[in-house]
């Protein structure tokens, strides 16, 4: 089978090019589509052999928190009647991809192991874009894991300023 970022790339590019206009909107109903394509259980429905198409988007249709305008709908009829419901998030980060590449920002994920309020991750999100030379759109993920500090990935880029690092560093120098 071809592997996702194949099947998903002519979706993606095909959306970014039908939405250079609101590129903003797009990606909110893209996002909340994708996040509802990851489900188990209703991939488990939309493969059942009983159910049409119709079906799973009218309930895909129903569980979406914002109104879909025309061209998300006609979007994601596109996707269930060509059987790549599951691809969907996948097509939903390479929307996000070349929406970034077009603004010449990248998208960061900053990793705790406690939540971080809104003014600490705006001093965050600032040292970081100085860091990276770029501009970041940060979300925070919880990984209780890492005892105290933070992860940050960029792309391929990786800062580990966690205690769980730390005591890595710190374990590997003991056994040497």
């Amino acid at each position: 089978m071809a592997e996702l970022a194949t099947i998903a790339r002519p979706y993606a590019e095909a959306l970014y090019k039908a939405s250079a206009g609101d590129l903003a909107a797009v990606s909110t109903w893209v996002e909340e589509l994708a996040a509802i394509a990851g489900n188990e259980q209703l991939l488990q429905f939309a493969d059942s052999p009983k159910v049409t198409s119709a079906q799973v988007f009218d309930v895909i249709a129903g569980v979406a928190k914002s109104a879909l305008g025309d061209q998300a709908k006609n979007f994601l009829r596109t996707v269930i009647e060509n059987g790549r419901l599951s691809v969907l998030p996948e097509i939903a980060a390479q929307f996000r991809a070349l929406k970034n590449a077009q603004s010449g920002s990248s998208d960061a994920v900053v990793f705790s192991a406690f939540p971080i309020d809104q003014a600490a991750l705006a001093d965050v999100a600032a040292t970081l874009e100085k860091r990276f030379g770029r501009k970041l759109n940060v979300s925070v993920e919880l990984q209780p894991e890492l005892i105290g500090g933070i992860r940050v990935v960029v792309g391929d880029e990786v800062l580990d300023t966690s205690v769980k690092a730390r005591l890595e560093q710190m374990k590997v120098a003991l056994s040497a």
